[in-house]
């Protein structure tokens, strides 16, 4: 590793001033220039592409543990201490989640239960399904996006964008996810207490289909957590480090993330590293 380094930095300063300072002689070091390399460094790097790879092709998202899921899948055989080692010598470090900005709800009408009462998890899909929106900065001004995920799978399987922030955005969401799914029976739609959500038309909507409300409590965000997670993980894994110039190009790109990557691709730890669409696949469920 020492030397490694010299040979990345000795172009910045001497030789000599580098070797003096890790305590290596400059003999070792030219000896270890012409040295061919040891099979282990040669699977070492042949590795270190693969890991590559798999972290671009994830935005530069995915941690040791989803990159090392991504080789098994190839059948590569590797353990996850030699990815971490891999991935922190090359600097491969995925976003750091962050905050997002606290919402305003506006009046609030119906208020029903917390029936879901975090019980993240279902035997089948179109059981449990949660629901929420956040906002994404553009030049153009806020735009606002909803979602509805099955908890079974953690699928997206409802959504919709608009610049503004009204009851029609949650219940275009619900559609999609009604549409998509086949007006499921015995459904249970959590959500939090926000004016969109407890509204005539969203309130209407759920019972002409037959669908359960539950809500969380006030100012809870862990009874949604769920929800909050897969927010978290839209704005650190694509938001974040971007500046959208139009509400356009920031729905292209949440679509994108959500059709193209999320649902198919990324892969979860509460579905043993599989992507919804590949869990649902393996439920015989697709």
């Amino acid at each position: 590793m020492k030397f490694g380094f010299i040979a990345k930095h000795r172009g910045i300063w001497p030789v000599s001033w580098i070797c003096e300072a890790l305590d290596v002689s400059r003999s070792g070091f030219h000896a270890w220039l012409v040295r061919a390399p040891s099979a282990r460094s040669r699977s070492d790097e042949a590795y270190a592409r693969k890991i590559r790879a798999s972290f671009l092709s994830s935005y530069r998202t995915y941690g040791a543990r989803r990159v090392w899921h991504d080789l098994l899948a190839e059948g590569l055989s590797c353990g996850l201490h030699r990815v971490e080692r891999l991935m922190r010598v090359h600097g491969l470090m995925a976003r750091p989640r962050r905050r997002g900005l606290p919402k305003d709800h506006g009046e609030r009408s119906v208020i029903a239960g917390n029936v879901l009462d975090r019980q993240f998890s279902a035997d089948a899909p179109n059981q449990k399904w949660v629901a929420d929106f956040t906002y994404i900065w553009t030049a153009e001004g806020w735009l606002y996006a909803a979602a509805v995920i099955d908890l079974f799978s953690r699928r997206v399987v409802g959504w919709s964008m608009s610049d503004t922030m009204t009851a029609q955005l949650v219940t275009d969401a619900l559609v999609m996810a009604i549409w998509r799914r086949g007006k499921p029976d015995a459904l249970l739609h959590h959500s939090d207490q926000g004016s969109q959500y407890t509204s005539e038309q969203f309130q209407r909507l759920m019972a002409d289909n037959g669908v359960t409300c539950s809500m969380s409590r006030s100012g809870n965000v862990w009874d949604n957590a769920a929800m909050e997670s897969f927010f978290s993980s839209l704005k650190t894994e694509r938001i974040a480090r971007k500046t959208y110039r139009t509400r356009n190009q920031a729905r292209q790109d949440v679509f994108d993330y959500i059709e193209r990557f999320y649902n198919p691709t990324r892969r979860h730890s509460t579905l043993g590293y599989l992507s919804p669409m590949d869990f649902e696949r393996q439920a015989h469920v697709a």
